[in-house]
């Protein structure tokens, strides 16, 4: 097994990578914990408690047309005149200009911190975009409606995404030329709910449309439990879910997930809690019993456990800024690297 053969393989072996927030303030330091745990796939780090401009819905907003920021709170002036930046925007878009929409050093000190790294030799590298579906239900107007539910503007959240991914995935690559571009879908959780009227078929074509973006690996993550088939049946490579609290949502789609490891998608495994409770009690062999335990029924419905170790990522169950300490996100990344390395050792 060999994953550097090719820039879309996605034979991991279970190897190591993260979400993306973490809970420090210097990016430094976040990084330096990154490059420590995560050698073969790092990710940049997302500082939300640094700044209000590093949460996760405001780091992507420059340039959205009428995007407006006061003190903690992020909206979109539709009463302005947004015909000149919507242009900007579809005309950028349709030349798949990336550079006319780059995220800054104070959107995303984590990032740009990271690009200065001169020790990592990594496999590839790892980024992360917020995804379409919850950046547009969560940024809304003054009205607080949600502009995904703006015919002009819901059409533009894609578009400004897409832009952003490829600028992600072109910058990343001054690291390693094998990237790897999370989509970060919380509000999936919401799908299919009373208070969500968006088509299935819409959110598939939206983060089809953001993934056009991707020229390599492109993954999708949802930290709650979600109707995992409609984002299996998009253009993702790789399905990134919380496995330590909701192994078994996934397992309810048998049929779906098999056909996705057979056309080569990889599942990467949220094993490491992201509550500090639940962190405190765990080790690296209870979570790979854990891992294992929530591998095993697929295994019943005809996918290889070789194939689930092979087409395997792992990571904790979210973003480690919820753990707020930042010697517990230090715990975490321990963790994490310490299951990568014993089923890597007795497995691949």
């Amino acid at each position: 097994m060999d994953f550097n053969s090719t820039m879309l393989d996605t034979k991991f072996g279970c190897l190591p990578t993260m979400i993306g927030s973490m809970p420090h303030t210097d990016p430094a330091e976040a990084c330096a914990l990154v490059a420590h745990y995560l050698k073969d796939i790092p990710a940049w780090p997302q500082l939300p408690r640094r700044s209000f401009h590093e949460n996760m819905y405001v780091q992507y907003s420059q340039g959205f047309p009428g995007v407006a920021l006061e003190g903690d709170k992020i909206y979109v002036d539709r009463s302005r005149d947004l015909s000149a930046q919507l242009e900007e925007l579809y005309t950028a878009y349709l030349a798949n200009d990336f550079n006319k929409y780059p995220v800054s050093q104070d959107y995303a000190a984590g990032l740009h911190a990271f690009l200065g790294l001169d020790n990592l030799t990594p496999r590839a590298v790892k980024g992360q975009v917020t995804g379409p579906f919850s950046w547009g239900l969560t940024v809304t107007d003054k009205d607080k409606k949600p502009i995904l539910y703006d015919e002009v503007l819901g059409d533009a959240v894609p578009k400004l995404l897409k832009l952003k991914a490829g600028w992600m995935e072109r910058t990343l690559r001054q690291i390693s030329r094998r990237t790897i571009i999370f989509l970060d879908e919380p509000y999936m959780t919401s799908f299919g709910s009373a208070f969500v009227s968006v088509s299935r078929e819409r959110v598939i074509g939206m983060l089809n449309e953001v993934f056009g973006g991707i020229t390599g690996l492109k993954g999708v993550h949802c930290c709650g439990n979600t109707d995992w088939s409609v984002l299996l049946a998009t253009n993702v490579n790789i399905l990134n879910f919380d496995a330590y609290n909701y192994a078994q949502s996934l397992s309810l789609y048998p049929a779906e997930v098999k056909k996705f490891f057979d056309r080569g998608g990889a599942i990467a495994w949220g094993i490491v809690p992201t509550e500090a409770e639940a962190l405190a009690g765990e080790t690296v062999a209870s979570l790979k019993d854990r891992l294992e335990e929530a591998m095993a029924p697929f295994t019943r419905h005809g996918v290889p456990f070789k194939q689930l170790i092979e087409q395997g990522l792992l990571t904790p169950g979210c973003g480690l800024a919820t753990l707020q300490k930042e010697d517990a996100a230090a715990t975490a990344l321990e963790l994490l690297a310490g299951v990568s390395e014993s089923i890597r050792k007795r497995y691949v």
